[in-house]
This record gives structure tokens, C-alpha cells and sequence, in this order.
């Protein structure tokens, strides 16, 4: 079930439509309370949610579904209208695992879509221990932790399978394609804007609790990303 938060009703309905003519059961709410309604009794696969609401503005549901531990494993997308880079780049600090701007193409928002629920799938499949260690970064698959200098970052799902990722090929450039097709299981040449997006996001984390932690992700000029242990690989 998607469930998609839009006061427009136009858009709504017609986002509604083209989920549905895709395959998936879909739902649209216009008010915040409906959608925390609907997710009392169904707690959705993936969220659909815009900024520009009445009453609490997206980012305000988006900050009370991250803060629930019922639903903040929900993958969320966020549709709107607001799509400046600076907007995007708070979106995602707060949670969103992807954004898309209005106007979109249906096409692209099923595809989209179809990407969130995939890596979504996989995500909870995986039922491995994995430990992995570069530098003063430290990366736990099984509780799903990280830390730099012994200091807990507090990440994202998209900036933690970011991070390992990278930890996963140490020396290896990772092309901005790869990273999207195994983070956002996006098996297409998108908006490589968004691994940028997340990249930066996910050094600022790390940053603040060590900079040299920080430096171990380094950029690739016009290729992508590597990651660099302390043995210098």
C-alpha cells in the first residue's frame, strides 16, 4: 500500500490514478491527521508526502514519522513544488529517502517508486552481521550503527547504505550510477544530483564528530566516489 499526503486534489487524484494503473494500491489523504489516521490501522510500504500543506507543512510530518518507531523504517518521497537544491538538501537531512519537484512525469514517479519499494525489499531481506571498519569509522549491519572516533552518528537509511556502500570497496571509485543502483536500487541512469546531495549531508554528519573521518570519503572529480581507509587503499 503507498499512501500520498497532497492537498491539491487534482494532483492527487491523478498521482493516485497512475499508481494504481501501475500495479500498486495506493491512498491519498489530504490532511496530515488523515495519513497518521490510515497509518494506525495500515502502515503503508512507501509515503508520497508534499511540503506546501495546510495546517503542518510536510517536513513537520515528515519529522513525526522519523520520530516514531513504528514508522520511520517507511520509505518517504517527497513531491513538491519547492525544488531548489537547498530545499532538497533539508528534505533530505530530515529523513526523505528521495525527492522529486513538481511538475514531475508520472512515468518517472512510477519508476521512482518502483526503485524505493525494491531497495526497501532488499533492505529488510538482508539478514546479515556485517562489521565494517576504515580508519575511525565503524559500521554495523546488524544493529544498523555507525560511528567515527567512537562518537554514534545519527543517519539516515539512504546515508547509512551510502556509507557502507563505501566502506564495502575501500580504493575503489564508485561511479555515481553504481551508487544509485545500489542505494536507491535506481536501475537507470537518474538524477545523480541526489548521491551528491547525500554524499554532502552524510560528510557533515561525520564531520562533526571527526573531521578526519570526514576526509576517508574522497571525490572523484567527474566519476564519482572512494572511500579510503587508514592504510591509505
Amino acid at each position: 500500500m503507498i499512501y500520498y499526503l497532497e492537498d491539491d486534489v487534482h494532483i492527487r487524484d491523478l498521482t493516485i490514478y497512475a499508481l494504481k494503473q501501475a500495479g500498486y494500491e495506493a491512498c491519498g489523504f489530504g490532511r496530515a491527521e488523515e495519513l497518521f489516521d490510515a497509518c494506525k490501522k495500515l502502515a503503508p510500504e512507501l509515503i508520497l508526502l508534499d511540503i506546501m500543506l495546510p495546517g503542518s507543512d510536510g517536513l513537520e510530518v515528515l519529522r513525526g514519522i522519523r520520530g516514531n518507531s513504528r514508522y520511520a523504517p517507511i520509505p518517504v518521497m517527497m513531491l513538491t513544488a519547492k525544488g531548489t537544491e537547498y530545499d532538497k538538501v533539508i528534505g533530505l537531512n530530515e529523513g526523505a529517502d528521495d525527492y522529486l519537484a513538481k511538475p514531475f512525469g508520472m512515468m518517472e514517479l512510477i519508476a521512482r517508486v518502483g526503485a524505493l519499494l525494491r531497495r526497501s525489499a532488499r533492505t529488510f531481506a538482508r539478514e546479515d552481521d556485517e562489521e565494517l571498519n576504515g580508519g575511525a569509522l565503524r559500521l554495523s549491519v546488524a544493529s544498523h550503527s555507525a560511528s567515527a572516533n567512537g562518537v554514534p552518528l545519527q543517519l539516515t537509511r539512504k546515508e547509512f547504505d551510502l556509507l557502507r556502500a563505501l566502506m564495502s570497496h575501500p580504493g575503489r571509485v564508485l561511479t555515481r550510477n553504481q551508487l544509485l543502483a545500489d542505494v536507491w536500487g535506481i536501475d537507470f541512469a537518474g538524477e545523480t544530483r541526489t548521491v551528491d546531495v547525500h554524499v554532502q549531508t552524510l560528510r557533515q554528519k561525520i564531520a562533526a564528530a571527526d573531521s578526519a573521518s570526514a576526509a576517508l570519503i574522497e571525490t572523484v572529480r567527474g566519476v564519482g566516489y572512494r572511500f579510503t581507509d587508514a592504510a591509505g587503499n
